[in-house]
């Protein structure tokens, strides 16, 4: 009896300080953000229809502006995101680079409407917009929550004695959200109704 005790003591304490439990609750931590992070971009995917109805209505001739964001949303949409993505580091490349096009296509076409006086009085664009600066806020929030998960689990990976674990259990680095310029690309657009608009070019 008292032979099993040890063993099983033995057994826990080397569980605990190969790191194995702490791989898990963070692999767990990082699907976990991860979910949110891509709440959060489907929500502002489907924002997107009914935002380019709204201004085409306003300004149809802006066609150009209008297909980069119907394009950026397609791109969004066609790219998979399944649990293997976090083990890819090139299909991870491309979804954020997919997300980050449809950031700037969204910007280009709030920044159309301040040539558009109606178009900014009109009360569907302006719900829209604010539903659309506070989903981009909650994306940031959302980023820097996954960011942090991936940071503590790269660590935990890459220091003795987990590293061992890792390897013997086959769990790699994650990819993780870096571009040049982080904080320019995650901050939400800008929407100031309070300014008067010039009008529109002929």
């Amino acid at each position: 009896m008292k032979l099993r005790l040890l063993l099983t003591l033995v057994m826990t304490l080397a569980v605990s300080s190969c790191g194995y439990n702490d791989l898990q609750s963070q692999d767990e931590a990082i699907n976990a953000t991860w979910s949110e992070v891509l709440n959060q971009y489907q929500r502002r995917a489907d924002l997107v229809p009914n935002l380019v109805a709204t201004v085409k209505g306003y300004a149809e001739h802006e066609a150009e502006v209008l297909e980069a964001v119907t394009n950026a949303r397609a791109s969004v949409g066609g790219i998979k995101a399944t649990p293997e993505l976090l083990n890819d580091p090139k299909a991870f490349a491309e979804f954020q680079q997919a997300q980050a096009g449809m950031t700037s296509a969204l910007s280009r076409l709030l920044v159309i409407s301040e040539n558009y006086p109606q178009l900014k009085a009109d009360r569907n664009f302006q719900d829209l917009s604010a539903q659309l600066e506070g989903t981009e806020n909650r994306i940031t929030v959302a980023r820097k929550r996954y960011i942090e998960a991936v940071q503590t689990y790269n660590t935990t990976i890459r220091s003795f004695p987990s590293n061992l674990t890792a390897k013997y259990l086959d769990m790699k680095t994650k990819p993780n959200f870096a571009v040049e310029n982080e904080k320019a690309i995650s901050a939400p657009p800008k929407v100031d109704f309070s300014k008067p608009a010039p009008a529109p070019q002929q």
